[in-house]
């Protein structure tokens, strides 16, 4: 049976889904705690909200301290693998390796994968994550330092603030271009 819990972090409610195996889901921080309860009963149909067990406090201590700013180390949370293709729980050890104000690319953990060709199912992997933050997807970049991709609500933009909030060095993305006025139209009586 799946159950998850809703908690409060500095930036809003965040949420742990688990099963008898370990963390199914994780939720990142939405303002309202119903939004992050509405995608859990979403994710996980008959899931029901309980309080966590003592073994995932630790967990929910560190996402709290991420989210205050603070380098918290989530590799010990237990996840239930046996969920996710054997790629992507291979793109994922690497990733839960990152330490919080770190990045790799997806070019990187594609070498350590044994092959650089494979940085785009790198980020097909990453884009599938059901553990963010506990498997910080986060943390990988495109080349140069680019932020690149993520699938989370509010997409580049919470990466953005995820790598602030862990002090990790990034180039800024250029602000969007305006749209140039359009010319306005000649008259035809000129």
């Amino acid at each position: 049976m799946t159950q998850f819990t809703l908690f409060e972090t500095e930036i809003g409610w965040a949420g742990l889904a688990w099963n008898d195996k370990g963390l199914v889901g994780v939720h990142l921080p939405e303002r309202e705690p119903d939004t992050s309860r509405r995608s859990f009963e979403r994710r996980f149909p008959g899931a029901v909200e309980a309080p966590a067990p003592e073994s995932l406090a630790p967990t929910i201590a560190g996402i709290r301290a991420l989210m205050r700013g603070e380098k918290a180390d989530l590799s010990a949370a237990p996840l239930d693998l046996a969920r996710v293709p054997e790629f992507n729980a291979r793109v994922y050890e690497i990733a839960r390796a990152i330490p919080p104000g770190e990045t790799l690319t997806y070019g990187e953990i594609a070498v350590k994968l044994g092959d650089k060709l494979l940085a785009r199912d790198v980020g097909a992997a990453l884009g599938k994550n059901p553990w963010p933050i506990v498997v910080p997807c986060h943390r990988v970049t495109a080349a140069n330092g680019k932020p690149g991709g993520f699938s989370a609500r509010g997409g580049v933009n919470t990466k953005l603030k995820l790598l602030t909030i862990e002090g990790a060095a990034f180039v800024q993305p250029p602000p969007p271009k305006a749209k140039p006025a359009a010319a306005p139209q000649p008259s035809l009586f000129d």
